[in-house]
Order: structure tokens, then sequence, then C-alpha cells
């Protein structure tokens, strides 16, 4: 890099040329009145950053100049944009206020600067806390009140990206990763395709230096090819065209280094073998209501003309993509043997490709026309994100890890049963969905039928799916939901619903720990809550008040607490209590859970304290003795008593046994199996499945039946609520003519 010589005389009059420029741009979409409010921002700023230089030793100026300048030409923003541009690093960065730029540029620029101002006062009392996630944070606050806040936000990182070679190695670094993991995303959503690519070779370029060059390298040896093969492949194109009376606007563009980096690395192929480096595009001017006629039969001319791709098709002019994407394209073979991208759309559909949906916002400055449907568009994703603001979980970077979800670079249509759409990120599952529809619809979830198909909560979606949610009053959520939902709203949700659990768990504890106080005549206030918590040895307030709800901790236990005189009595109790604990066996301490609190190793479906699974080898099913081994802190598995298996482990880890029974009234099905054996004969198989469906109404899982020799063996596999109800089955389809045996099935079976 030179090294930059400061000449004060020439700095001045690049300024004035530099706003001269700017003023020039914006002169069209701006009135005298907005023209001076600019004049004065731009003296304001000028005067502000008097005497400062940018780590490249340039006047600081540039740089607010510049972030104006692609507001106004690359992203097509108008006065308001412009003045906080020139303005945004004021407050910042010098003695000015937000109270000083109201009283001078009036409510909405003093609320977009604030957005744009980084915190500077945040109190770090956490390791964990983030101060950029916090920044973003704040970005994101703002923004979900006027968009053009990220725009700016936008064009202020475009302009550091392009002068980053000024600043130190571990500095760029550090900004261009981060430029990859939040701003790239958040252009792509806004549809700022030139940005968001130009954004992403930066970034490589400092992250993945070798790489970069080789590609630009290679890209750089093929001007040459591209030079004689585009004008070539478009050529008998424009003939057709103009026989056709379209007139179309037909320009060319190499793929970005970063993309086709990011395609070698998906396709594991080489740089050859990206077939798409070239793209031409055609453009046309056209009512509204003709462009998509337009769109296709341009494709048929370049369909009739080239050999082409179907496989590679895209049309995006029914489907939009959520950004407001909408363009016909379809990949062509050149008569030099490469693919060529061709993207086929009218000018409308351009603008909005180049400018971004962001543009047609409604604080669209200029007062032009609106899109409605992309200005829908925007608010349901800005909504989205005011949704993820509004949640009571405050950890920055949580946030910030769901608001990358919710930017969901590529998403999925799926369907309600009456056909209404909705737009959601690949990788949703059933349980995202019906999140998406409605909470309650989430919180009670028990599966769905996709594409009338009955399928689990953890189903993942395809495009064009038709989803018909199925709910139970007994489901609620589970905390091991969270391992596999996708959408920030399901994740939320499900955080929500938990934290309102503990939010009613410490509620009961208070007003327990009060009706105690209350009978032993002891007055309820912070000294005698915290005396009475200290000797508890709880760790949290959390688990203080959720031992009180559960009768962990008794009125008699309380009693002595609070009857403690002084430390070494404090100490010696708690000392005590610890032995007490320590001495006893695990069978002991379940057996005084169980007599406190009953449901505390009950099986039931809803339980969440302690997770449990049903041992493949004997399927237990309500009614059977069972016993539970615990595997790990919060794990046990469950199994027959009489299973060889559950034998075997408790004659070896014996400490391991959880004294397990089935909740009274358990209506939950579970998988068992029964043999089947009988001499075959037409029509027995449809008295079978009358037994289990019609008279017992029960649902089967699968049936294996195989006849030889005039006999028949089977297993069935189905779901059953209880060992009475399956010791009826068994005894009704032990009734069946010619059936000889019918036995549940013991172990090892799957």
């Amino acid at each position: 890099m030179e090294v930059y010589i400061p000449n004060e005389e020439l700095e001045n009059r690049t300024v004035v040329r530099k706003y001269s420029e700017l003023l020039h741009v914006v002169y069209p979409r701006t009135t005298a009145e907005e023209r001076k409010q600019i004049r004065k921002a731009f003296v304001l700023a000028t005067n502000a950053h008097f005497g400062v230089r940018r780590k490249s030793g340039e006047p600081y100026i540039y740089h607010p100049i510049a972030v104006a300048m692609i507001c106004c030409s690359e992203m097509n923003l108008g006065a308001t944009s412009v003045i906080c541009a020139l303005l945004h690093d004021v407050v910042e960065d010098t003695d000015y206020t937000l109270d000083d730029m109201r009283d001078r540029f009036g409510d909405v620029v003093a609320n977009i600067i604030d957005g744009l101002t980084k915190i500077d006062d945040l109190v770090v009392d956490n390791q964990n806390i983030s101060l950029q996630a916090e920044n973003f944070k704040k970005i994101f606050l703002s923004m979900s009140k006027d968009v053009r806040v990220i725009l700016i936000k936008l064009a202020d990182r475009l302009h550091n990206m392009r002068t980053l070679d000024a600043m130190p190695p571990e500095k760029q670094l550090k900004i261009a990763s981060e430029t990859s993991y939040f701003y790239v995303p958040f252009a792509h959503r806004l549809g700022l395709y030139a940005i968001k690519g130009e954004l992403e070779d930066y970034a490589m370029r400092y992250t993945n230096p070798t790489e970069y060059f080789t590609i630009k390298e290679k890209l750089k040896d093929s001007e040459k090819e591209r030079s004689t093969m585009i004008p070539e492949f478009i050529a008998p194109i424009q003939a057709e065209l103009e026989k056709a009376g379209i007139h179309a606007e037909i320009t060319s563009r190499t793929k970005s280094v970063s993309s086709i980096y990011n395609k070698m690395l998906r396709k594991q192929i080489n740089f050859e073998d990206v077939y798409d480096i070239f793209a031409v595009r055609f453009v046309f001017d056209s009512p509204q209501d003709e462009e998509f006629g337009i769109c296709w039969k341009i494709y048929r001319i370049i369909c009739k003309l080239y050999q082409t791709n179907p496989a590679r098709d895209r049309n995006f002019l029914t489907h939009p993509k959520p950004n407001g994407y909408q363009s016909l394209h379809v990949t062509a073979m050149s008569k030099q043997g490469r693919w060529v991208e061709v993207q086929i759309r009218s000018k409308r559909m351009d603008e909005i490709a180049e400018k971004g949906l962001a543009a047609h916002y409604r604080y669209k400055e200029d007062e032009e026309t609106e899109d409605t449907d992309l200005n829908h568009r925007l608010e349901d994703w800005l909504l989205k994100t005011r949704e993820i603001l509004d949640s009571k979980d405050a950890d920055a970077l949580d946030f910030l890890s769901e608001v990358r979800l919710n930017l969901g670079l590529k998403e999925i249509y799926v369907f309600t049963p009456k056909g209404d759409m909705k737009t959601m990120p690949q990788g949703s599952t059933v349980l995202d969905f019906a999140y998406a529809l409605h909470t309650n619809l989430g919180d009670h979830c028990i599966g769905a039928k996709v594409n009338y198909n009955i399928t689990p909560v953890n189903k993942v979606l395809s495009n064009g799916d038709q989803v018909e949610i199925i709910t139970s009053k007994k489901q609620f959520p589970k905390t091991e939901w969270l391992e596999f939902v996708q959408t920030p709203k399901a994740r939320r949700s499900i955080k929500d619903f938990f934290r309102n659990e503990q939010q009613s768990l410490v509620s009961t504890g208070k007003l327990l720990l009060k009706q105690y106080f209350d009978e032993l005549g002891v007055e309820f206030n912070e000294e005698n809550v915290r005396k009475v918590k200290e000797a508890s040895l709880e760790k949290s307030d959390e688990a203080f008040w959720n031992s009180v709800a559960s009768k962990k901790l008794t009125k008699g236990k309380i009693e002595k607490m609070l009857s403690l005189k002084n430390a070494k009595e404090l100490a010696d109790f708690q000392q005590k209590v610890t032995q007490e604990i320590e001495s006893k066996p695990l069978n002991q301490l379940i057996d005084e859970q169980m007599d406190v609190t009953p449901n505390a190793f009950l099986l039931d479906d809803d339980y969440e304290q302690i997770k449990y699974v049903l041992a493949d080898c004997c399927n237990p099913i309500p009614g059977d003795t069972v016993v539970g081994f615990q595997v790990s802190d919060n794990r046990i598995v469950v199994h027959q008593t009489s299973c060889p298996n559950a034998i075997a482990q408790m004659s070896r880890f014996g400490n391991r046994i959880i004294k397990t029974k089935w909740r009274k009234g358990q209506n939950i099905a579970f998988l068992s199996g029964i043999k089947l054996k009988g001499f075959d004969r037409k029509g027995i198989i449809k008295e079978m499945m009358d037994v289990v469906t019609s008279q017992m109404d029960l649902n089967i899982r699968s049936l294996n039946i195989e006849s030889k020799n005039n006999v028949f063996t089977g297993t069935l596999m189905l779901y059953i609520q209880s060992v009475k109800t399956l010791n009826n089955l068994i005894e009704q389809l032990r009734q069946i003519d010619q059936m000889e045996s019918v036995e549940r099935i013991g172990y090892d079976v799957n």
C-alpha cells in the first residue's frame, strides 16, 4: 500500500469535489429545502471531523461523504438517509450529542443516528457478554422502527471494506470475519445483491487470501475468452428478439470470486467445472401485467437457439424470493461449449434486484409509486425480528444467533390444509411450522399429516409440503425440542414456556414459605428468607424456591434453620446435612424423594425433570413391573423387572437402580408386540384386524404374516396403553377360530 502524504490544499479541493458529486446524484430526487438540510449536515460533519484522519492518512470527512454516496447511488435512498450518512459518526466520535442532532435536524434523523451509534457505556459484568453483540442488538432495535438504520450501516461497512487495506492485519481479519457473519446475510435478505457480492469478496480477500487471489487470477486469464464468447452468444438471441418486436437491454457479468469459491466447496468441484461463471441479463420495459408473458417468450427463443439444462431452470416469477427478487433463469450451452446463465426480467424486476427490496420500503423518500407487495414482504420479515426483540431472553449473543436464523438465506414454501402458504427457513420441522402458525399449536403439537401421511414433530419439511398440525391437550413443550427446531420463534416460544413454568414454581415457593412463616409465627422478611436459603445449601434462587415448592424443604426443616443462632451452628447444621446426603444410598434418597413428591419418578408423557427411555429389549408398558437404571445425571432407561438385560444390569450395577412406577391413569400408548400362530384360512387376517381396530380401537404399527404348509406365523406390533389392554387383546385374538397361539413378545424384538 502506498504511503499517503497529506496535502491540505488538495484535500480541501477533493472534499468539495466529492460533495459536488454527491449533490449531482441526489439532486433529481430532492427538493430545495432537502438540499439545504444536506448542506447543513455536510458543513456540520466537516467541522466536527476537522483535523481527524483515517488510518490511511486521508481526512476523515472522506468517509461520511462516501457512505452518503453509497446510500444515494447504490441503494436508491433519499435526503434523510444522505443526511444521516453524513452525520453517522458525529455523535460517536465528537462532542456533539443526540440532542444537538435533534435540535438541528429533527427526531427522525436523531433516532436513526442513535441507532447507528455504538454502545460505549455498557457495564460488562459478565464474561459472556459480547459488546459487539450488544451493538448489533441496538442496531436491530432501531431497525425494527426504521429500516434505514441497517441500510446506512451496510453502506458504512461497504466503504470500510473498500478501504480495509489501511488497517493492521489483526483488524482486517476481525472486520472481515464480522462482515461475513453479520453484514453479508443482511445484504442478501434485503436484496442488495451487488453489495452482498462485494462485501463477500472483500471478506474472503482477508480471511482466505490464497484461494481469493487464485480464483481472481483464473478469472483474469479467462477475460479474453469472455470478450469473444459473450457477444457471439448474444447475437442470435438479439436477432430473434428484434423479429419478435421485443426490445431488451443486454448486459453480462462474471460470477463473484466468493460465489465461485462457495460453489466449488459445496459441489466439491474445480474452478474449471463451475459452469455458470458467465451470466447474461436481458432486461425489457413493459406494463406490469405483460411482464410474465414477455419473460417466457424470451425463454422460448433461447431454448430454440441453444441446448439448455432444465435442471438449472429457476422460476422466480410466480414464486419470488423472500426479499422480492423476481426473474426467470435458464442455463444455456454456448457454441464454445461453456454454460452461460441467462437472467430474464423486466425493468421493474431489475430495479428490485439491483437496489434491493429495502429501496421500495415505505420510507422511500422520493414518494414514487410503492410496491405494496414488497412492502408487505419486508414488513413480515421485520415483524419476525420484532418478535425476537420482544423475547424475555436478554442475552445478546443468543439474540444475534436467532436473528441470523431469521435472515433465512434459503427458504421453502409450505402450505396449510386450506392452501395458505407460509415461507419457512430451509430445514424447518413440523414443530417449527406449528409455532409459525400459532404458539398454542406449537406448545400442544404431537405430530402432523404431511401430504396426508402422519409424521412426528421433528420431521423436516420440503418445499411444497402440505401440513396439517395434530395437537393434544396433554402435550406440552419438551426440552429436547430445542435440539431440532430451526426457527427463532419456535426456540423462543419453547424457552418462554419453561421460563414461565419456572416463574410459576418461584411464585408457588414464595407463597408456601410465607405460609410456613405465618404458621411458625415468624416475620416474612428478607433477613429470615436469606437465613433459610443460606442454611439450605441451594446454590441459586431458582433452586431454593423449587425446593420449597416441591416440599423438599419441609416446615420442620425450615423451623430448624430459623432456630440457628450463630455461624457455628449454621456450619454444623450444613455439615450434618451434607454428611447425611452423602451417606445415603441412591435408593433411599429416591424413596425419600418419592415420599415428599410422589410424582418425581413416575413415568408419564410430560415429565421433564428426569428424561427416561423405554428399553427396546423388553418394551415395557403401563402395568408392567418396571425398574429404571440411571445412565447419566438426568437420564434413566426403563426395563421390565423380568427382562434378562435388566437382571444382568441389576447384578452388575445395583447402585444405579431407580425405583420406577407408572403414573395412575396413564393413557399414552406404548409400542408392544404379539406373536401369532395358527392355521391359514380365508378371512382370518380380516378377523384379526376387526378385533384390533374395530373392537379395541388400537393403532397398528406393523403386521408381518408368513404362511407355509397351511400354517401361518406372524408378528403384530401396535401401540398399547396398559398391560390390562394388552392381556384383553391377547384373549380376544385367542378366541378366533383356528388361532393356535397368541403370546406377548418377550425380549430382543425391535
